[in-house]
């Protein structure tokens, strides 16, 4: 969890209350870019979509923004012809205090699905978070798209660049309904490094795919999944494209970024006690061993059992049987934080060490599939009766 305060030449941020949280905690936010920048975004793949996502998904494709406004404890899903009046309402209350385009500016909500957005009050506050817009207000941003959360999510990576240095900075929440395509979070990112709108969109696509896509805490899918990146140039470096030598090393670094984000979301899974990390090798293919890996890692025993230190292998041999990819009984092997349980198909009898294992924060499973070379991972944490009273008590 990064605590150094960082700053992203050309952009400022702000945050404050509008009075949307009952608590009177920090709800409203502002990203803001002192010029137009390139934009890219990734979406849900639920197919209810709460209104801000509608009107981002319909204007995305200009890959120009200049301002992000987002606000927690009200998602603004399910919420008709209004939902999308209101979007658009604080898309153009924002562009006017900020003096620019309506088309620059996205918005982004989450929380309580099918309420109605309190956009009066979004809309006073307005004019007040545009007066506090600061380069070193980041971290208050991180804060208030909090719902759930437990410690607010933010990363950074430096990149050298000739004899510059760029910067991507990213801040994201998310604590529960967590499963991929998109995973269920918000997450936005922000770089002074100049890049083309194909290959800032395809870094992006390639990122969350390696990231946010592989963590799940309870296999449930948002309305509001969004993961927005601007990148404005201010660096004043030749304009990265997909051909450019130093386009790798900005793909990797955004992966890195996202990659840290993600485990911290994993790490916050709601009433979570521990993390855990999925791995699949010997698979027939990379597709194959994503799907065994999210089997395993979305596995309701599995992660019972992780939360009781219980090393019962038996269910992890079963979700990996279940899962559809190819694979070899015989030649099937377990680890769990590198003792092996299962050896060519068959207990090894170490269940006694491994139980003692299970008292770590961070617990590895292992699963080779002796069908292949292709190995992939998946972020998960364990289920507790934590989680139950949070959810059970959400809206009320």
């Amino acid at each position: 969890m990064e605590q150094t305060t960082v700053t992203v030449p050309g952009f400022s941020f702000a945050a404050a209350s509008a009075g949307i949280k009952r608590s009177g905690s920090r709800d409203l936010a502002l990203i803001f870019s002192e010029k137009p920048a390139v934009i890219a975004g990734v979406f849900t793949t639920n197919n209810i979509k709460a209104a801000p996502l509608k009107l981002a998904i319909e204007k995305i494709s200009s890959r120009k923004g200049r301002a992000i406004v987002i606000n927690s404890g009200n998602a603004n899903a399910c919420t008709g012809e209004q939902g999308l009046r209101h979007a658009q309402e604080t898309t153009e209350k924002a562009a006017e205090e900020l003096g620019i385009s309506p088309g620059l500016v996205y918005v982004s909500s989450t929380g309580v699905i099918g309420r109605t957005l309190p956009v009066e009050k979004i809309k006073n506050a307005l004019p007040g978070l545009v007066k506090a817009l600061s380069p070193s207000s980041m971290d208050e941003v991180a804060s208030a798209i909090m719902t759930t959360d437990t410690f607010a999510k933010k990363a950074f990576k430096k990149i050298k660049i000739g004899n510059r240095t760029g910067t991507i900075a990213g801040i994201a929440k998310g604590a529960g309904m967590i499963c991929p395509n998109m995973a269920t979070l918000l997450c936005f990112i922000v770089t002074d490094i100049a890049v083309s709108p194909a290959a800032l969109d395809s870094a992006l696509r390639e990122s969350v795919n390696r990231s946010f896509n592989r963590i799940t805490i309870d296999n449930d899918r948002s309305t509001n999944d969004t993961a927005l990146i601007m990148a404005n140039g201010a660096l004043g470096n030749k304009t990265v494209t997909k051909n450019s030598p130093i386009y790798r090393q900005f793909k990797n670094a955004l992966s890195e970024l996202t990659y840290d984000l993600s485990r911290m979301i994993v790490n916050d899974g709601e009433g979570a006690t521990k993390i855990i990390e999925v791995v699949i090798r010997g698979a027939k293919d990379e597709p194959d061993a994503e799907k065994a890996a999210m089997a395993v890692a979305n596995s309701m025993l599995v992660k019972t059992a992780v939360y009781g230190k219980d090393p019962n292998w038996g269910r992890i041999i079963a979700a990996a049987g279940y899962s559809g990819a190819k694979l070899n009984e015989q030649l099937l092997d377990i680890y769990l934080n590198n003792v092996r349980l299962v050896h060519k198909g068959v207990g090894t009898g170490k269940e006694e060490i491994a139980a003692k294992l299970l008292s770590s924060r961070e617990i590895n499973i292992i699963v080779d599939l002796g069908a292949g070379k292709a190995t992939a991972s998946v972020l998960t944490c364990d289920l507790t009766e934590g989680y139950i009273h949070i959810n059970a008590h959400y809206t009320t």
